[in-house]
């Protein structure tokens, strides 16, 4: 499981919206997973996952239930030196990321994070998350498309007003 702890630290980390808090939920995933580890069946990662998951969830149930999980951009991310120009443009862009994917609600944020960041199959992801395939499509189709409409629209908001 071990080799997985990244990708469940990330996944919880979305959902949470917070670091601290994505350690607490890991930390009793893992145990979960100890506990189950003989109803694994198939691929470590995706199983794991999936107990991160329900753990998350119900982490959210108790704590927040009328908080949708979204994004904590305090993570450090390794950025190669460049000009102070290009690390803001980045830096504005993630910004504008992480604003969109927060904004999206949950089951379409966590498709998109499974598919995109964790770079999971569609089946993985279905097991993960309990649906048909058909349904994780749907959901990566139009989570692609809501999270493409607000990052136009905070992009449209963020441009200056130019007056003539």
């Amino acid at each position: 499981m071990l080799p997985h702890l990244d990708a469940a630290f990330n996944l919880a980390r979305w959902l949470t919206r917070n670091d601290h808090d994505a350690e607490d939920v890991v930390q009793e995933a893992m145990l979960r997973a100890y506990r189950f580890f003989d109803g694994l069946r198939g691929e470590a990662r995706p199983w794991l996952l999936a107990v991160v998951r329900n753990s998350c969830f119900s982490w959210l149930q108790v704590n927040r239930p009328a908080e949708l999980a979204g994004f904590d951009d305090r993570a450090p991310e390794l950025i190669e030196e460049t000009s102070p120009e290009t690390l803001a443009v980045r830096q504005c862009d993630r910004r504008m990321l992480n604003e969109a994917l927060a904004a999206l609600s949950a089951q379409f944020r966590e498709a998109l994070i499974l598919r995109e960041l964790e770079d999971l199959s569609y089946k993985d992801i279905a097991r993960i998350t309990d649906v048909p395939i058909g349904t994780v499509m749907s959901r990566l189709a139009r989570g692609r498309r809501l999270l493409a409409e607000s990052l136009q629209a905070i992009s449209n908001a963020a441009a200056p007003q130019v007056h003539k």
